[in-house]
């Protein structure tokens, strides 16, 4: 009987292991780098413990939905609001969130505008946010009207939370959110900082407007920014070094990090051109 037994249990234990080796992966399964592989597109609710939720009424009777990730501790932190590119909201942008929170500060990775386009989709991890503004179009010339209000509002909440220094706001913009982050600063500098921008697009009449800049600024910019890669004519690094020039010859303050090499998209493609943009974050929010 012994016998018999022993090869009854060897096979219910092959059976069980031949069912778990063949189990589907779960969605949360992990990535090459360790880190976990989100779905094709998911919806911005709480899903995460760490992320609190807020909704922020916009422009148009719009919702803006923000991830607010805080650092450990009881504050009061400086903050920063994360503004996303052309190719929308997304994990993408939660991410740098909850690295800047480890690094003590408290980021805040807002969805400004629903929709996406563009080559640098394939780049992300889109989060669906249907109600918030509309994308507006590249001609539309009152878009920059309709993005100065999304970030008052963004700013005018992110400052009613009780862990927040109110003199310590900043916005950080890619790409399109860079644009409408310096904008912003250049008609409502009262309100924040500072500003941080990468590959951010630069047109002609930006550089004339350097002397209006009235707070610090950092600029990330990649060497090898093109259209392929979802950068434009204006985001050229010529572009970015005028602009540069100009800050510099207007006595205004600017820290600059150009990658060799970097692409539009470089930030979520680069394993250390992420790391050094988020340490560089950090460190030029702290530093004031």
């Amino acid at each position: 009987m012994a016998p018999r037994l022993l090869m009854f249990c060897i096979a219910v234990f092959v059976i069980a292991l031949a069912a778990a080796c063949a189990r589907p992966k779960s969605p949360a399964s992990m990535q090459h780098d360790g880190s976990p592989q989100l779905p094709a597109s998911t919806t911005a609710t709480p899903a995460d413990s760490s992320i609190q939720w807020l909704n922020v009424a916009g422009p148009d009777h719009s919702v803006i939905p923000v991830a607010v990730v805080r650092p450990r501790g009881s504050g009061p932190f400086q903050a920063v609001i994360i503004l996303h590119g052309t190719h929308g909201f997304a994990e993408e942008y939660v991410q740098p969130a909850r690295d800047l929170a480890s690094h003590g500060v408290l980021a805040a990775a807002a969805c400004w505008f629903s929709g996406r386009r563009g080559p640098g989709v394939r780049f992300i991890t889109p989060i669906d946010c249907p109600d918030a503004p509309p994308l507006p179009a590249d001609s539309d010339t009152d878009r920059f009207r309709v993005a100065g209000a999304s970030i008052r509002a963004l700013v005018l909440a992110i400052k009613q939370l009780d862990v927040v220094r109110t003199d310590k706001v900043m916005i950080f913009g890619h790409s399109r959110g860079g644009g409408a982050a310096l904008n912003y600063a250049l008609s409502d500098s009262g309100t924040i900082a500072g500003v941080i921008l990468n590959s951010t697009g630069y047109p002609t009449e930006v550089a004339s407007r350097a002397t209006e800049l009235n707070v610090p600024l950092l600029m990330m910019h990649g060497t090898a920014d093109a259209p392929a890669d979802g950068g434009s004519a204006r985001t050229a690094i010529e572009r970015a070094r005028a602009f540069e020039l100009a800050l510099r010859r207007a006595g205004r303050p600017v820290d600059v990090k150009y990658y060799e090499r970097g692409k539009h998209n470089g930030i979520f493609t680069d394993r250390a051109q992420y790391r050094d943009a988020v340490d560089r974050v950090a460190a030029f929010i702290l530093a004031r």
